[in-house]
């Protein structure tokens, strides 16, 4: 079973950012595209103590209230020196405000505060989940791009701490580079073309 033109996918997210992503990403396969917005649904909770329990939270909250196939996703920023944080609680760092510039500089004075020469090594990690309308099955894919951190930061373009994040073998951070360059190597984007290959029909 795979999903065609025409079929209804249902994004467990009211983060417009990961929409615009997902949107651009799955653009050429012709797929209509929803949100909780538009199923007036909250996000639940995020109690997982991973990537993949947060995914799944989010992907089986959804299809409990509707009939359409439902991708989640959970990510984040694990930082090599602050023993992978913020991993999986990388939206709380910025807070109910989602005060990103303020959480940048937060983990930027940790990683100074270890070593005067710190380890900046970091990777973004995306894992999605996917569950077909009326299936029990649950389907994971997962990505990751590894770089390190800049600081000051660079750049405002794109989401959360993309500004601090740049990837191996480029000179530009993910707050730099425009929507579909980042497309091109994200965390997000890498676990999104294994859903691509595995779910929707060519």
């Amino acid at each position: 079973m795979r999903l065609r033109s025409g079929d209804i996918l249902v994004l467990a997210t009211k983060n417009q950012k990961k929409i615009d992503e997902f949107k651009l990403a799955l653009k050429p396969y012709g797929l209509k595209i929803r949100s909780l917005h538009d199923l007036n649904l909250d996000a639940p909770d995020e109690t997982g103590t991973d990537f993949k329990e947060n995914a799944t939270i989010k992907v089986q909250s959804c299809s409990a209230h509707c009939d359409w196939a439902v991708l989640a996703d959970d990510s984040g920023l694990c930082v090599r020196a602050l023993g992978g944080h913020p991993g999986v609680f990388t939206d709380r760092w910025a807070g109910p405000q989602k005060d990103y510039a303020h959480a940048m500089q937060k983990i930027n004075d940790e990683v100074v505060a270890i070593d005067s020469h710190p380890d900046r090594r970091a990777e973004f990690v995306c894992t999605l989940a996917f569950q077909f309308p009326n299936r029990g099955n649950t389907y994971f894919f997962e990505g990751r791009i590894e770089g390190e951190l800049v600081w000051p930061t660079r750049g405002s373009n794109n989401m959360s701490f993309d500004p601090i994040f740049m990837p191996n073998g480029y000179k530009k951070t993910f707050g730099e580079m425009t929507l579909e360059e980042k497309l091109k190597l994200s965390a997000r984007q890498l676990a999104t073309q294994k859903f691509i290959e595995s779910c929707i029909e060519p």
